[in-house]
């Protein structure tokens, strides 16, 4: 299932050059980290979540990449265009192997089912062309 997106074709060009480059930075960078680390941990201080995501990972013996941008209030411009790059609206975000697979309680159950386990067992995914 794709998540629906308003087509091109349906925003104005003076409007789409807004938020087309917006924030780049900081998706390059996770999509760099993603692609160069099995399992990476994006998240924000404060929010006790990515915190439980990444207790959880330690506890199963997993490495990870962590990356936490700002707080609640600060870096949210960043963290804004994360969620438009992911469709994923919270933080954490855990990637194994180039998937998102979700939050901390997505990492909970896939540890305790084992299938993140075979996630890290299995070959990497072919990224999308």
């Amino acid at each position: 299932m794709t998540r629906p997106l308003l087509p091109p074709s349906h925003i104005r060009p003076e409007v789409a050059e807004r938020f087309t480059d917006k924030q780049q930075g900081i998706v390059d960078e996770v999509r760099k980290a993603v692609a160069d680390n099995d399992v990476v941990v994006v998240g924000m201080a404060i929010n006790p979540h990515p915190g439980q995501a990444r207790r959880a990972l330690d506890a199963a013996g997993i490495a990870y990449k962590r990356l936490d941008y700002g707080s609640y209030l600060s870096m949210w411009k960043p963290r804004l265009a994360l969620k438009l790059w992911t469709g994923y609206p919270t933080f954490p975000m855990v990637f194994v192997k180039g998937v998102l697979v979700g939050g901390a309680s997505d990492v909970k159950r896939l540890l305790a089912s084992g299938e993140l386990q075979a996630m890290l067992a299995a070959p990497r995914p072919a990224d999308p062309a």
